[in-house]
């Protein structure tokens, strides 16, 4: 009996980190869980946003002080920097963008450290630009999250592209070579003409 006591006693002891354990890691998930549902309900409003061309929905999802560095090398910081980011590029009689549909994908759930969240991915963008360009760029970003009270916001946006194989890249070799090949034509011609004249001039004739 006294044996079966201490045997029974040694399991409960032995089971309670285990037991505690058992109870710690449900809640911990279920954070987990929440949060990254939280993170992945704001990945898909920031692009129906931006689809939209909803720049006020966007700005509800960032910082105050967040830093946002463009495709094209731009770093705006705050909200009203972005503001004014978004209006030259998309809206203003000067615009460079007629039209964008964006499409983001995340290379796995954000990495969360408490109240922080690093994040990665990539995206699939349909520009139709004002002067009548149309083609798809395939970015990459990265996202640096904090939560503010229950709301996750972006602090931090980085946006790039390859810069040895894009469509923005192809089309200026295709400018290029189009320039240069009618260079080479005018410079042809030209020397045919140069060439008919001095063959038609008597020798001596300066």
């Amino acid at each position: 009996m006294k044996r079966m006591v201490v045997g029974l006693m040694l399991c409960w002891v032995l089971g309670m980190p285990a037991a505690s354990h058992a109870r710690e890691v449900p809640l911990e998930s279920a954070g987990d869980a929440a949060a990254h549902e939280a993170l992945l309900a704001l990945e898909n409003d920031m692009e129906q946003a931006l689809n939209a061309r909803d720049v006020d929905r966007l700005l509800s999802h960032v910082t105050e002080d967040v830093v946002f560095t463009t495709m094209n090398n731009d770093v705006r910081v705050g909200k009203s920097a972005i503001r004014a980011y978004y209006e030259k590029m998309l809206i203003g009689p000067g615009r460079v963008v007629d039209k964008l549909t964006t499409k983001f994908e995340v290379d796995g759930l954000t990495r969360l450290y408490g109240t922080t969240g690093l994040a990665q991915g990539s995206s699939t963008d349909h520009y139709v630009l004002a002067d009548g360009s149309d083609f798809v760029v395939h970015g990459r970003w990265s996202c640096a999250l904090v939560k503010q009270g229950e709301q996750w916001l972006i602090a931090a946006f980085h946006y790039s592209t390859d810069v040895f194989d894009n469509p923005v890249l192809d089309k200026v070799e295709r400018v290029s070579l189009s320039i240069g090949a009618i260079v080479s034509a005018v410079m042809l011609g030209v020397g045919f003409v140069l060439g008919r004249v001095t063959a038609g001039r008597p020798r001596g004739t300066p």
